[in-house]
Order: structure tokens, then C-alpha cells, then sequence
């Protein structure tokens, strides 16, 4: 094992060493000459617009050309030396390197399906990492996890920002997470952080210093190699926007580190050497070839994307037409763009519409000309309609692993129903309030953090395919350990006895619920009052109301 991972280092320093980048021309050009927060800000506003990815639901179909051993169909995964071979994604997760809770969790923002920060993780390493900060673990502690690649443990003195736990990935790809990283707390400068471990709610630097210390340390120690020059291309084929930081490796020397404050003058030797003004009439971006693929859809449904333009000098507007077999289903607004659009530094963006009118894969061109550029260029569109699926509501199950701050939330598939995702939806109790969250899951369990800020919670699930959602699941309750008993507040206490339950209340309840312990609702009154009877089977029962959110559990005999 240790030779392997020596001769691989030894590789991927003499790709790091013939290595060059090839951004189109003059795609970095606005930051020349910019310092500090300007150079930040500038670099935030070339980057933040790109053509998102059509769904989440799709992203494996985006790694097999994004994360893939060259020359072979064995994925390319960061997080483990585990081997796993395409088609198939199982045992695998779609990992946001930059953790979503970091922003809230959020589904609705493009960090979501940001393919610049989205790779492939083996699923144990991706639980076990969970949203901890990336950092250097202290090996004279327990390990919390290892695999060979991926650790988890205490944080070395000064690191962590305050958390438990830190995540250290392999020395392979140590500068890989840094680069990564550096363009997540550029990109997404105007999101509020809710977890401020590695990054604050600022412009700028916006890194916290203990962060941007270590990851300008492991990415000098870890330079750019092929398989990031490569993927970034790829990446920019698919979503239109780079991530300069591999580009231009030094730039994050002129950001956080000993170049901060000083005018970033871009180098003829970090990429195309053509981004000084020449007059001529430029189209920067899309480019020849790219394409906008709007991966699977229901019948009947529609999906869109926005394919970014930016360019200078453009002397006209652009002419735009849809080509090929399956013209028809694909739109455009317009089959013209305005050069006073395109030649803006922040650009403009085209919406694309697929709607199928059948099941089937689909494909056509957009053809990009005029504008006083030479030629055309032609941007490959594709995407294929399914049947609308049939989903049944999965089995919610009891939690696992249950400790002072975390749980495992658990439910059983319905066997031969192909999903894409589970979302679960996760109720939390705190004395008179009750707030929600929803967790997007790849297997069936996942790990579930905070739990040591509530009183106790409660659980459901739903499976998703294109889109589509099964019915809810049962509920599960999770109650911290040694909390056992009636559990009542508000003005509501249940007591059981022989064969029927009591209601005792100082002001009426609406909507009761009562759960069995499975999870399942055994029974709905709209409203009680206080000294109500009512006959039930033998058992063990949650009893929840509009007026008290936290469940009274209580047993009947």
C-alpha cells in the first residue's frame, strides 16, 4: 500500500510539472491588475453565473465524465481506495465536498449542483466525515475513523474552528479539496454560513485565517495535476463557468496568503497567454463544443437551463437556431442576443427548454453565429424522457446509534422501486417550538447531527424519482436516553389504563394525533377536552396536538 501511494505521488508531481492550463481567451482578463477585496469581488462576479446541471438526480451521470480513471470504467473517488466500476453508483454517494448544512442545506441555491465542489465518495467515508471542516487529525488520539484515505479525529492544536471533529483527506488530494474550497468561499461570498468553522459571513477574506493557512499549505505541497486541469475542463464544457484557482494556482497567494494586497497580474505561462485586449470581436464563452444536457424527466414535464454568454467587442447581435432530428423538443426565447448583453463583464444568459412530446432520448445543436465572430460554434442539447413513475411509501424504522448529539435515521426500500434519492423529513422538539428540516439521503440510513439541542424528534420519509415523491413513510420518534414515561407540556398530560387512554388538559386540543410505536397513526380527533376517554388497543402510543408539538408517550395495557 505505502508504494502504491508513493509512485502515485511520484505521477502526479511530474503531471503537475508538464501540466498547463487552456482557459478560452480572455476569460480571466477583468481581474488584471486588481488587489484584495476588488481582486475577490472580481473573481466572484466572473464565476457565480454558469449554466447549472439539470438536477441532482442526475450527477452520476455527470461523474462518469467528470470523475473517471482515464482509459478505464473505474470511478475516481477521493475518499477511499475501495473499487467501483460504472455503470453502476452503489456504494457510492454524491458528496459535497464543501458541506450543504455549511449554507443551511439549501436546494435552491446553485452550491447545490455546483459540479466544482459535487464528487463521488464511497458512502461509509461520506457518512463518517459528515460536515465536519477539513484539518489535520491529531493521531495521538482516538481515530474516530480511518480507512486509509480518509480520517477522521481530533483537530491538531489551532485548527477546526471550533468543531469536535475534523475531516483529512489523503496527502493525494490534499490540494484538490484546498483549490476546491478556495473557489466555494469566492463563488458563494453572498451566502450566510450557518456552520463558520473554515469560512465567515464576510466579502472578504471570507476563509477564516486558520483555514486559508493550511489549505495554501496543501496546495503548494499538493500542486495542480492532470486530473484537475482535465476535470475543470470537462466541468466547463458542462456548467460554462471554471474554477480559476486551478487556472491560476497563484492566485490564491494574491487572496490569503504572503501576495495579499498586491495587483494580480495574470502570467503567459499559466494558461492561454491570450488574455490582453486585441479589439477583435470575442465570444469568451460558450465555446465549440460545450453542451447542455438536461438529463432524465417525466413525461409530460419540462425542464430548463440557462446557458451563460459572456464576450467582448461583439460588433452585432448573436444569431441563434436550433438544429437536428429533435429540434422540436427543445426552445429558445429568442434566436437572437444583444451584443450591448454579451459584452457586459457579468454577461447574459440564454434559457433552453426541453419539454418531450414523447418517451425517448432526444438530442439537437444550438448554433451560435453572427456577432462579428468567424464561423459558428455549436452546443451539443440532449436529454431523455421517461414514464412517469409509481412510487410506494417506504418503511420508516426504528433509529440506531443513538447518542447525546446524534442518531441514525433508518427506513427499509420497497423492494424493486428505482429511486433517486430519499428525502427525510426531520421534526425537532424544543420546549414550546417545533422547527423541520429536510435531509436529502443516498442509502437507506443516514446520520443525523444536533441532536443534543432538542428535547427529542421525530422522523418520516419519502423516496424521489424525477422528481416525483412516494407517499410519507410512518413516523419515528427519537427520545434521548433515560427519557422514558408520560411526556407532556402545555397544559397536556395522557395517562393509559386498562383498554382506553385519558386526555387531562386546561384548554382544548386540535388536530391530536395519536402513533403507535412503529411510527404508524393509529387514530385522528380533531379536537379533545380535558377528562376525555377514549378505547384503544393494548400498547405503546406518541400522542401529539396542535398545542403540544412534543410527543406524550404513554402505554395502554
Amino acid at each position: 500500500m505505502k508504494r502504491i501511494l508513493v509512485l502515485s505521488s511520484i505521477l502526479m508531481a511530474i503531471c503537475a510539472i508538464s501540466a498547463r492550463a487552456e482557459y478560452p481567451a480572455g476569460y480571466y482578463k477583468s481581474l488584471e491588475g486588481k488587489s484584495g477585496e476588488e481582486l475577490k469581488t472580481a473573481v466572484h462576479n466572473l464565476i457565480r453565473n454558469f449554466t447549472l446541471v439539470s438536477s441532482y438526480n442526475d450527477l452520476p451521470r455527470y461523474f462518469q465524465r467528470t470523475d473517471v480513471y482515464p482509459g478505464t470504467n473505474r470511478w475516481w473517488e477521493m475518499y477511499s481506495d475501495e473499487t467501483f466500476y460504472l455503470p453502476s453508483f452503489k456504494g457510492m454517494n454524491r458528496e459535497h465536498s464543501f458541506p450543504k448544512s455549511w449554507w443551511g442545506g439549501l436546494t435552491n441555491v446553485s452550491a447545490y449542483v455546483d459540479l466544482n465542489h459535487l464528487y463521488p465518495s464511497e458512502a461509509d467515508a461520506n457518512m463518517a466525515k459528515s460536515n465536519y471542516p477539513l484539518g489535520e487529525v491529531d493521531r495521538t488520539e482516538a481515530l474516530k475513523f480511518d480507512n486509509g484515505v480518509s480520517t477522521v479525529g481530533y483537530p491538531v492544536a489551532g485548527q477546526g474552528g471550533g468543531c469536535q471533529w475534523v475531516f483529512e483527506p489523503d496527502d493525494r488530494y490534499k490540494g484538490d479539496f484546498a483549490r476546491t474550497y478556495f473557489y466555494m468561499a469566492t463563488c458563494y461570498t453572498d451566502l450566510t454560513w450557518k456552520y463558520t468553522y473554515m469560512v465567515a459571513n464576510n466579502n472578504y477574506p471570507t476563509l477564516n485565517g486558520w483555514a486559508s493557512k493550511m489549505l495554501l499549505r496543501w496546495a503548494a505541497d499538493d500542486p495542480v495535476d492532470d486530473k484537475e486541469l482535465d476535470r475543470n475542463d470537462v466541468v466547463y464544457s458542462i456548467q460554462n463557468n471554471r474554477n480559476p484557482f486551478i487556472d491560476l494556482p497563484e492566485l490564491a497567494e494574491y487572496l490569503w496568503g504572503d501576495k495579499a494586497g498586491q495587483p494580480f497580474k495574470i502570467t503567459t505561462g499559466g494558461g492561454s497567454g491570450s488574455d490582453q485586449p486585441t479589439g477583435d470581436p470575442v465570444l469568451i464563452t460558450p465555446t465549440q463544443g460545450m453542451s447542455v444536457d438536461f438529463g432524465e424527466i417525466a413525461l409530460g414535464q419540462s425542464a430548463k437551463a440557462e446557458l451563460f454568454f459572456r464576450g467582448e467587442n461583439l460588433t452585432g447581435s448573436l444569431d441563434l437556431v436550433i438544429t437536428g432530428t429533435d429540434k422540436a423538443a427543445f426552445s429558445i426565447p429568442s434566436n437572437s442576443l444583444k451584443a450591448t448583453l454579451v459584452n457586459r463583464t457579468e454577461g447574459t444568459s440564454l434559457v433552453i427548454t426541453y419539454t418531450p412530446a414523447a418517451i425517448g432520448e432526444h438530442s439537437a445543436k444550438l448554433i451560435i453565429s453572427e456577432g462579428g465572430i468567424t464561423g459558428s460554434r455549436g452546443i451539443v442539447l440532449s436529454g431523455q424522457c421517461l414514464a412517469v413513475p409509481s412510487l410506494s411509501a417506504v418503511t420508516a424504522t426504528a433509529a440506531s446509534d443513538i447518542e447525546a448529539d446524534s442518531y441514525r435515521a433508518n427506513w427499509t426500500p420497497v423492494a424493486g422501486q428505482e429511486v433517486d434519492y430519499w428525502i427525510v423529513h426531520r421534526t425537532i422538539y424544543r420546549g414550546n417550538t417545533v422547527d423541520t428540516e429536510d435531509i436529502i439521503a443516498e442509502e437507506s440510513g443516514i446520520i443525523i447531527d444536533g441532536f443534543a439541542d432538542s428535547d427529542s424528534e421525530s422522523y418520516t420519509v419519502q423516496a424521489s424519482r424525477l422528481g416525483y415523491l412516494s407517499p410519507l413513510s410512518n413516523v419515528v420518534f427519537v427520545e434521548h436516553a433515560g427519557i422514558t414515561g408520560i411526556e407532556a407540556e402545555q397544559g397536556l398530560v395522557v395517562e393509559g389504563y386498562e383498554g382506553c387512554l385519558r386526555f387531562l388538559c386546561s384548554a382544548p386540543q386540535t388536530n391530536v394525533r395519536i402513533f403507535s410505536a412503529s411510527g404508524a397513526e393509529v387514530m385522528h380527533i380533531d379536537q379533545i377536552r380535558n377528562n376525555l376517554h377514549i378505547d384503544i388497543t393494548p400498547g405503546v402510543y406518541m400522542v401529539v396536538s396542535d398545542q403540544c408539538r412534543r410527543p406524550a408517550k404513554v402505554s395502554v395495557r
